[in-house]
């Protein structure tokens, strides 16, 4: 049974990847910040291991490794905090806010993968979940889209220096969720696509053969079909 550790798998795309996993026989820990909700969305479901907590805590980080085994098979670098909302221009972005976002977006998925790589086998998948915020400069978006460019050069460094490994970002495009409803308060967000549309694209990437690089979730899907 290969194992895996998702992160942010409580709603959105986490929780429509993990629902995919375990129906192809995954056993996975996975976690988020909302302990109440990732208990609800779980309660019963097997091999589906909860353990409530925020990626940005080096205890729940260490927690989450250990509680996936000594031999690990995929880590889903999922969770993301978009920052405050509305969306601030740069000049007017709060530092102490730009810095937790930094802490959960780009520090935390690293420092995940750091303690994980003993237990990664040879053909293992990383996947970081990414965002056109991070090579698109769009208004408002600075904090957010900043920590995903640096999660994709940081993503790109660790398959260069791990060709032993699987090392991807996956852009899985606009999704109707509540982060994105979030970035964008008091708008109709119902034309977005809901996340189990991004979901063949990373299974693409999980269980197919591409080498390590940045994808778009549906392109991905396009190439399969």
């Amino acid at each position: 049974m290969p194992v895996g550790i998702v992160t942010g798998a409580s709603r959105g795309l986490g929780l429509a990847l993990t629902h995919s996993l375990a129906q192809r026989g995954w056993d996975q820990t996975v976690d988020a910040r909302g302990a109440e909700e990732l208990e609800r969305v779980w309660a019963g479901a097997p091999q589906v291991r909860t353990l409530p907590g925020d990626i940005a805590d080096p205890q729940h980080r260490l927690a989450l490794v250990e509680a996936a085994g000594e031999h690990i098979d995929l880590i889903v670098n999922n969770a993301s905090m978009l920052g405050p909302s509305p969306l601030p221009p740069l000049a007017e972005y709060p530092l102490d806010d730009l810095r937790q976002v930094y802490e959960t977006n780009v520090t935390g998925p690293l420092a995940l993968v750091q303690l994980a790589l003993p237990r990664l086998r040879d053909g293992a998948r990383v996947v970081n979940v990414t965002s056109d915020a991070a090579v698109e400069p769009y208004e408002g978006w600075g904090g957010y889209g900043s920590s995903k460019a640096a999660l994709e050069q940081l993503t790109a460094i660790l398959a260069a220096e791990h060709p032993e490994l699987r090392v991807y970002t996956v852009d899985p495009g606009d999704m109707r969720t509540q982060m994105h409803q979030d970035a964008f308060p008091g708008e109709d967000i119902s034309d977005r696509p809901p996340p189990e549309e991004s979901v063949p694209g990373l299974l693409a990437l999980i269980e197919g053969s591409l080498p390590s690089g940045r994808y778009r979730a549906h392109e991905l899907v396009e190439v399969e079909a």
